[in-house]
């Protein structure tokens, strides 16, 4: 019998990922026919040993990085991506957590989380790890932040998770990088995941309005007229503006499940399945042309678990 092999073509690039097709040619014996595989009856179970948690990858608007999160050692650690060397680069080091990560507008900065038990605030600093600078107060739990367009203020929201699993109120707020000058601009419930539209005039966020329901919300930019979006009885939430803000990507769990990533019309129009994956689909992140979304996706205990990054193409 004839020894299979495996026939590797190019990898194609496809926004910031490589997919790698595998071929499988045939299994012939000797001048006869194929030799089956014998599927009928498998010699063992196989099951997962190994595991890896990667998150929240976010390419930069601007030039071929990106950052994402691995966990290391039980902690959340930045690790920094070049794309032209593929090289990845640990970036913080600290005994904390570093969650949410978020590039400025010009690449230049990047926003994040620095958190542990006692603590959550938003920090800034150049994307080599350096220059670090608090720009929310100790005395607030801050979570999620984001950049406006402008790149002169953070939005952010306040902890929901004080008392897990219960949710606690929340609000939305924007501070001044320079000033540390903080506005209120959503209060009321609870509102997390604040992200500001390209054109600077609206900000989708996540409303949890029932024990079980949560909506993408979009109000103006200075919080006032918050309407929804969504619309819909499942747990709906993490927006995400694509950059010509025309649509938003969002994770819910419609079919009941899985967590999984939709694309709707700026105006709730039009929502659209991105990806049949399976698990916990969270985070998603435009590629910087709008020609794909990358996201988390989180496998359950009984499938292995762990956490990795996905990327789904869009035809334009």
């Amino acid at each position: 019998m004839r020894t299979p092999s495996l026939c590797f073509r190019q990898p194609k690039p496809i926004g910031h990922l490589f997919l790698l097709y595998i071929l499988l040619p045939g299994i012939t014996l000797g001048q006869g026919g194929v030799d089956p595989l014998p599927v009928d009856s498998p010699m063992a179970l196989a099951r997962q040993v190994t595991r890896s948690y990667n998150l929240d990858m976010v390419p930069a608007p601007v030039g071929d990085r990106s950052v994402m999160i691995t966990i290391i050692a039980g902690r959340e650690q930045l690790f920094l991506l070049n794309e032209g060397t593929g090289r990845w680069t640990q970036i913080t080091h600290d005994d904390m957590d570093h969650e949410d990560p978020a590039w400025s507008p010009d690449g230049q900065r990047i926003a994040f989380v620095l958190s542990d038990e006692k603590s959550r605030v938003v920090y800034v600093m150049a994307p080599d790890g350096k220059d670090r600078k608090a720009v929310t107060p100790s005395r607030v739990r801050a979570i999620h932040p984001s950049w406006t367009p402008d790149g002169t203020r953070i939005l952010f929201s306040t902890d929901d998770d004080l008392r897990p699993p219960a949710k606690n109120a929340s609000e939305i707020y924007a501070v001044d990088v320079s000033t540390l000058h903080i506005d209120t601009l959503i209060t009321g419930g609870v509102n997390t995941f604040p992200v500001m539209a390209p054109d600077g005039k609206r900000i989708a966020f996540r409303r949890i309005v029932g024990d079980m329901n949560s909506e993408v919300f979009v109000a103006n930019a200075d919080g006032s007229d918050a309407r929804n979006l969504t619309d819909h009885p499942a747990y709906e939430g993490w927006p995400a503006w694509s950059p010509d803000g025309q649509h938003l990507a969002f994770a819910a769990n419609r079919n009941g499940t899985d967590h999984q990533i939709l694309i709707m019309r700026a105006d709730g129009s039009d929502v659209r399945l991105l990806a049949d994956t399976h698990g916990r689909g969270t985070s998603p992140k435009w590629a910087p042309h709008g020609q794909g979304v990358f996201f988390t996706n989180c496998l359950p205990e009984e499938l292995g678990g762990g956490c990795e990054i996905m990327f789904a193409a869009i035809a334009p």
